[in-house]
């Protein structure tokens, strides 16, 4: 076999193959795909500012996964190579939210189902994804925790404290308390009954109440 027979069965065979319809279809629907995943991770944010560079690597991630997936299916000698190469990757970036895992999972599972050619299902499967995070996401809460952090400097005061606490929230449970020569810091984990707030002003007019923060708290301490 001469040189321009392997070049031959090698190199045109694959590119007779090659469909460039059929790649800019999957490329068109895996960006629409990834734009959905980005807009849904926009809407659905809890916070106030959103990483802007993981929101833009959603439909990165969609557009790079379908490429791979076609490469994948039309050489088998390709896929092969491709598992070896991608066996050295190593993800050293943690990921502290759990639902950017779904998003990321979401858009490399959206890649690798329009790279395969299944167009519908990645279509009605996103499409059901996204209305389900939307309505779970936008729910209304009825109990918002938060961490109240409450320095008492007079005998008596924390009891007072305590009391209003328990007739103004829904739940609550010491965490942590600390006594320092006639100082004493409390630590409590609270649930209020809807977003009412207006307790912390009560505490503040006690008598030996020196200060008391109520900060913002997801469940998950640092």
């Amino acid at each position: 076999m001469t040189f321009q027979d392997i070049f031959k069965s090698s190199f045109l065979e694959s590119v007779s193959e090659f469909s460039v319809i059929d790649t800019l279809v999957g490329m068109a629907f895996a960006l629409v795909i990834g734009l959905f995943i980005f807009t849904i991770y926009k809407k659905t944010f809890p916070g106030v500012m959103y990483s802007s560079g993981f929101a833009l690597a959603l439909p990165g991630l969609s557009l790079v996964t379908t490429l791979v997936i076609m490469a994948v299916t039309s050489n088998v000698v390709l896929s092969l190579g491709m598992v070896g190469a991608l066996s050295i990757v190593r993800f050293r970036t943690a990921i502290k939210e759990p639902m950017e895992i779904v998003y990321l999972f979401w858009a490399l599972v959206a890649g690798i189902v329009i790279g395969a050619g299944m167009i519908p299902l990645a279509v009605i499967g996103s499409s059901i994804i996204g209305v389900f995070i939307i309505i779970f996401a936008n729910r209304k809460i009825h109990s918002v925790p938060y961490i109240v952090v409450l320095n008492c400097t007079v005998e008596g005061a924390e009891e007072k404290a305590v009391a209003i606490i328990d007739k103004s929230v829904e739940k609550h449970i010491v965490k942590a308390k600390t006594i320092n020569r006639g100082n004493i810091e409390i630590t409590m984990e609270i649930r209020t009954k809807g977003k009412d707030t207006a307790f912390v002003n009560r505490l503040c007019d006690i008598d030996g109440i020196e200060s008391a923060v109520l900060v913002s708290y997801n469940g998950e301490y640092m």
